[in-house]
């Protein structure tokens, strides 16, 4: 059975907390929505923070909605990197114990006791994917793209299973730069 997927590019970005959003941009401000992502409920937002590491910053990283329980950065291998972060693989929302960093807006700034990750390679589906695919929650599998050039497998690729989310693979600018990635790229899921 074939098992295609739709494969994103998720570059860096930020998702907040309530109170770091009071910090970075004033007591009660609320986040302003500029358009929907493929996820429901998920949305990039007007606002944009100054990101800075050890040994360099990123002038400028969306923010994306809505806010979250707390504050978390995910930045490509190559992106954390280049300010001096060790940022190790992690599915989002597993911060526990890893770098930090300084976010910077225009009211205020946080500096992160920890929060930067790379997201680890995932595809988000709904349970009657899941159940179609054969897949489970938390499965590991690989996906195969064919782009000319560039075709490769990737390999540990996280299924996460939820009612909320629609069908799609998400790959960082690093991993989607390697595969030779365009918008609207289909993957195979092989496992």
């Amino acid at each position: 059975m074939s098992k295609p997927v739709l494969i994103e590019t998720s570059a860096r970005h930020i998702h907040v907390s309530r109170e770091d959003l009071a910090t970075l941009f004033g007591a009660g401000h609320e986040l302003t929505h500029k358009k929907d992502l493929s996820q429901p409920g998920q949305y990039a937002c007007e606002e944009r923070v100054r990101v800075a590491g050890p040994k360099g910053e990123f002038p400028s990283v969306s923010i994306l909605g809505p806010v979250r329980p707390a504050s978390q950065v995910e930045l490509s291998a190559g992106d954390a990197r280049s300010i001096g972060i060790k940022a190790p693989v992690r599915e989002s929302g597993n911060t526990a114990g890893a770098p930090g960093c300084t976010l910077v807006g225009p009211n205020g700034s946080v500096n992160l006791k920890e929060g930067v990750i790379v997201a680890k390679r995932h595809i988000h589906m709904t349970p009657a994917d899941a159940e179609k695919y054969t897949l489970a929650d938390k499965q590991i599998v690989q996906v195969a793209v064919q782009t000319g050039d560039r075709s490769l497998t990737f390999g540990d690729v996280v299924v996460r299973v939820h009612p909320n989310f629609a069908l799609a693979m998400h790959v960082d600018t690093d991993e989607s730069n390697a595969a030779g990635l365009a918008p609207d790229s289909i993957g195979e899921i092989l496992g």
